[in-house]
């Protein structure tokens, strides 16, 4: 399966983490919503980010190695790459973005975005037609 997804990510506490190439990056408390694609095996993806021992490829690797770091909920579409942007821009208007996190092959402003209220968030994703494993 090809598509879009996107994890909806608790942070416990404020930390400051190096980003790869963004550097030290500092992230505040709460929930934050991660767009992103595969264009070949979805659910390879999806399953990657929940290991923890795997080599550090992407900005949202980097993001999840912290123990403060937790995936709770997947949501996913048959969605192309366009649609990705879209979606994260869509997020980035009603939260906080992470300045070129997991943006660095598009023109998007961040594909990390960070926002208050976790029913709130659900129910925009839902909105785009994403599918969680409860949907």
């Amino acid at each position: 399966m090809k598509g879009i997804y996107v994890l909806i990510i608790q942070l416990n506490r404020n930390i400051e983490t190096n980003v790869g190439r963004l550097g030290n990056v500092h992230f505040r408390k709460g929930y934050y919503a991660y767009v992103g694609s595969a264009q070949n095996s979805l659910e390879t993806r999806i399953r990657r980010h929940f290991k923890i021992e795997k080599r550090k490829f992407w900005h949202i690797d980097y993001f999840l190695d912290s123990p403060e770091t937790r995936i709770i909920k997947t949501y996913i579409s048959k969605a192309n790459k366009e649609q990705e942007c879209e979606i994260a821009g869509q997020l980035s208007k009603v939260g906080n973005s992470i300045a070129g996190f997991g943006s660095s092959d598009c023109k998007c402003k961040s594909h990390l975005v960070r926002i208050e209220g976790y029913d709130a968030l659900c129910n925009l994703l839902q909105g785009f037609h994403l599918y969680g494993p409860d949907s």
